[in-house]
């Protein structure tokens, strides 16, 4: 039987993305990098709880990452590789920065350890019923071996290429949205000012090519309702400052880039960084005296 290791089991989602890891199977282990009451449905299910990165290095043969950050990744990463299994394959499905997944794909092939970034689109609700989108990225005999262990969890996976292609990929993904959703609540505060009802933003664009799940989901937060992108503030940011920094590695002028990021770190210093994506109509209120 395949072992897995999942890192970030009770988080928003990895902790459904574990579940139907085990629900699939696989003899599943788990480490917890703070306390949390969402182990008890995974043990039930079969799990085990380790807390020893080395030693689970030495036991998986696939290793599941869900976690925040860049650095978080590298921390776990440089665990596992202190006396991995041979041919153990490591999956990053954090949305990381690029040249970080490199260097950490190149310290695993050095120890003859797989690597391969796979990141996410989509929300807990998905991830708790299995079907997360996934771009996948790394060398294909990697990806093969791990690719059963991610069909547990994602109805979609989409091959970019070569390692870091995929986070690449997700950085651009999530710029692009989070473009859109911080230009809609300025809208809304643009309409709320001029003495129109914000909502006639939402039915107009409705009515259009502008037309997504995300209109909506930003629109709803004008009545308090967040739960349409369970997403923090302060962890878009972050994703939209590593898209910065490739951009700006490869030459791109980025006026777009640059002002959705602004907007996100005006937002968290107004005090909504750990508030869910639809909360940034409140904070374009708040910034531009308007009730929104």
């Amino acid at each position: 039987m395949t072992t897995v290791e999942f890192v970030g089991a009770t988080g928003l989602m990895g902790h459904g993305m574990a579940k139907n890891t085990a629900k699939a199977g696989y003899d599943l282990r788990f480490t917890l990098r703070s306390d949390s009451d969402r182990v008890d449905d995974l043990i039930e299910l079969g799990a085990q709880r380790v807390d020893d990165h080395a030693a689970l290095g030495r036991e998986c043969d696939i290793v599941v990452i869900c976690v925040t950050a860049s650095r978080d990744v590298e921390e776990v990463v440089e665990g596992l590789l202190i006396e991995p299994r041979e041919r153990m394959v490591i999956v990053d499905t954090s949305t990381s920065e690029p040249s970080s997944t490199l260097r950490l794909g190149a310290l695993a092939r050095a120890k003859n350890v797989g690597y391969v970034d796979a990141p996410l689109t989509k929300g807990p609700a998905a991830a708790e019923a299995g079907e997360l989108n996934t771009m996948v990225g790394g060398q294909e005999f990697d990806v093969e071996k791990a690719l059963p262990v991610i069909e547990a969890y994602a109805g979609y996976v989409l091959p970019t290429g070569d390692l870091g292609t995929a986070h690449t990929l997700k950085l651009i993904n999530n710029t692009v949205i989070q473009s859109f959703c911080h230009s809609l609540a300025e809208g809304f505060a643009v309409a709320a000012k001029s003495g129109l009802d914000p909502k006639l933003v939402e039915t107009i664009l409705g009515s259009g090519g502008m037309e997504s799940a995300f209109l909506h989901a930003i629109a709803n937060g004008l009545d308090g309702d967040n739960s349409g992108m369970e997403f923090y503030i302060d962890n878009a940011r972050k994703d939209v400052r590593y898209y910065n920094r490739l951009a700006a590695e490869l030459g791109v002028v980025l006026p777009i880039g640059s002002a959705t990021h602004q907007s996100l770190a005006t937002a968290s210093a107004l005090g909504f960084g750990q508030e869910f994506v639809p909360t940034i109509v409140k904070a374009q209120g708040k910034l531009n005296g308007v009730d929104l």
